[in-house]
């Protein structure tokens, strides 16, 4: 019995709680500013409310006093290569914005309609800045945006590339003598074009400290995502990747211009009629891929024009046999380093469909 007169004689003690004490998670979005009365869900975003902290806010610093990171946008500028890293630096409680030369609206890769927030004139000094690829024949021809982006390295933290915006640094002389990487199916014309520049195809992303280039695409989030840990921590950058539910692995070393369908993706069956891969996977040391094709070529005809496109890529073909539906001929590529490959290469006519082909093509080392 005294027991329980001491637990309530606690509970009045009490003190109650403040009306309006409790806040949405930051996740960038206008609820963040919003304060209810009472646990529960956020009824914009549904995140689980959490109780404000004395004299604290929704987010973690007012809004002029969070990290800057500004967007370059341009004409034709692929879409996940900077909406990706905008989720990234929003949802870690950055002020991000968009730039571009003008404030006009602007298409994107696929069609999406966006107008820039800013431009060059009257941005935001930012902290971080990224640079993110596409159609990038106007930005590198741009002498105001090139003047722009390396402007910004003297007050910025760090900019970041995404995907083929890696040649916008590297037109802005911003890559010499360092390392970089970019779109997997751009990295042989980056070491043409950036000469003084070490470009490497087996890292997601490469940092030089103020300046980090990322591969492909979603490579953008992996980039931010190693920003934010830099900048913020590892666990805001884990947290982070969680709320996205994002399979964030820095250390998984995947790398897309690694793989090994690097030695054969450029073989060109465009013009032989109706291609549908039905497989195309593998890893850094072998490649397996399953084709239908629907044509008036004969198997035989179908295998000299693979084949043509295989000797164009340094292949040797060792031998070639008939087999009773088809053909099949086995290969040879030996890189820099002694690095040696294997090859087959089969095309056999569909018995049930005589306008059918089907390929299959395995290499390994």
């Amino acid at each position: 019995m005294k027991a329980l007169f001491l637990s309530a004689l606690m509970l009045i003690a009490l003190p109650a709680a403040d009306v309006g004490q409790y806040v949405c998670p930051p996740c960038d979005m206008p609820c963040d500013a919003r304060v209810f009365d009472r646990p529960g869900a956020c009824p914009a975003c549904g995140a689980r409310l959490i109780e404000k902290r004395p004299g604290g806010a929704a987010t973690d610093a007012p809004v002029d006093e969070r990290p800057k990171a500004a967007i370059l946008i341009f004409e034709g500028v692929q879409i996940i290569d900077y909406t990706g890293p905008y989720e990234v630096f929003g949802q870690g409680g950055f002020d991000v914005y968009t730039v571009a030369e003008t404030k006009g609206a602007l298409t994107t890769a696929m069609g999406m309609t966006v107008v820039p927030e800013f431009t060059f004139a009257d941005a935001p000094k930012p902290d971080v800045v990224i640079v993110p690829g596409g159609d990038i024949s106007h930005p590198i021809g741009s002498a105001v945006t090139l003047a722009w982006v390396k402007g910004q390295i003297p007050g910025a933290r760090h900019m970041l590339s995404v995907c083929n915006g890696a040649f916008i640094l590297a037109k802005a002389g911003l890559l010499d003598g360092l390392s970089a990487t970019t779109f997997y199916r751009a990295i042989d014309t980056l070491r043409v074009e950036a000469p003084k520049t070490r470009v490497v195809s087996d890292r997601r992303f490469v940092d030089n400290g103020a300046i980090i280039t990322s591969a492909g695409l979603s490579s953008g989030i992996d980039g931010a995502l190693h920003v934010v840990s830099k900048m913020l921590g590892q666990g805001r950058a884990q947290a982070v990747a969680l709320h996205m539910e994002y399979d964030w692995r820095p250390e998984s070393g995947y790398a897309r211009a690694a793989l090994a369908d690097r030695l054969i993706r450029n073989i060109d069956l465009g013009d032989i009629g109706q291609v549908t891969v039905l497989r195309t996977e593998g890893s850094t040391d072998r490649w397996d891929i399953a084709a239908s094709v629907r044509s008036d070529l004969r198997a035989a005809d179908l295998m000299e024009k693979v084949e043509s496109a295989l000797a164009s890529g340094q292949w040797t073909r060792i031998k070639a046999d008939k087999t009773p539906t088809g053909m099949v001929s086995a290969w040879r590529l030996t890189e820099p380093g002694n690095v040696t490959w294997n090859g087959r290469l089969s095309i056999e006519t569909d018995p049930a469909h005589s306008n059918q082909l089907m390929m299959t093509m395995n290499i390994t080392r």
